[in-house]
């Protein structure tokens, strides 16, 4: 009973926790403006042009820390207080942005294999669940077995997210620092937002793979009665 209840705990509260650090991070050095005085906007041209990639655009999106890149389009996305903010954090999240940007145009491995798995993911994410609780309503084995397999393809995408964050990451801090974005004094800062925005696709990867693990044990389980 002890450890279903530290299980419980550790899929609740660690995106929590990742949630609530990635806010706190992002919250103070929303706050802070960066020594370029450039917007988010700015430094994602500013970037993308450096890296010889016109043909990417940039567009202002609603919501709060909602900034991705699109691929299909080859747009790069900014939040509007990213967009039009000369803060520390909207420098970092606009840079990490292109990186994904520049992956896409680098044909980055990590970064075709997790498109690749995006329809399976999505159908894992949802007929798992479904498949596995009626496989445990039904005593079925081969249920549970079919939703788990379900399952891992959903877990797979969830690893294989967390090089093509980093990378993105690290990319970024390169840029920000080659182009003149930032200086010395704003390194370490600017790591602290990237690695924040890092630990929600860390969180999500554990929680995954953990109530992965779970639904093993449950067939193995029922294979051994």
């Amino acid at each position: 009973m002890g450890g279903f209840l530290v299980y419980f705990a550790i899929l609740l509260i660690l995106p929590l926790w990742a949630q609530s650090k990635v806010k706190k991070t992002y919250k103070k050095h929303s706050k802070i403006q960066n020594s370029s005085m450039m917007t988010g906007a700015q430094v994602a041209r500013k970037i993308l042009d450096e890296n010889g990639l016109f043909d990417v655009q940039i567009e202002e999106v609603r919501g709060v820390m909602s900034d991705h890149y699109d691929p299909r389009s080859k747009t790069v996305r900014l939040s509007t207080d990213n967009y039009h903010g000369h803060s520390q954090a909207a420098a970092a999240i606009a840079a990490h942005e292109v990186g994904h940007a520049i992956q896409d145009a680098e044909s980055y491995a990590f970064l075709r294999f997790r498109h690749a798995l995006v329809p399976i993911a999505n159908l894992g994410s949802n007929m798992s669940y479904i498949i596995i609780i009626a496989g445990i309503l039904m005593y079925s084995s081969g249920l549970i077995l079919a939703g788990i397999i379900f399952m891992s393809a959903a877990v797979l995408f969830q690893m294989v997210t967390l090089p093509v964050e980093y990378n993105a990451s690290s990319r970024a801090m390169e840029q920000l620092v080659s182009t003149g974005v930032i200086r010395n004094n704003e390194h370490g800062e600017t790591k602290k937002v990237l690695n924040a925005a890092a630990l929600t696709y860390v969180a999500a990867a554990i929680t995954a793979l953990l109530e992965l693990l779970r639904f093993v044990l449950v067939f193995v389980g029922m294979n051994d009665d």
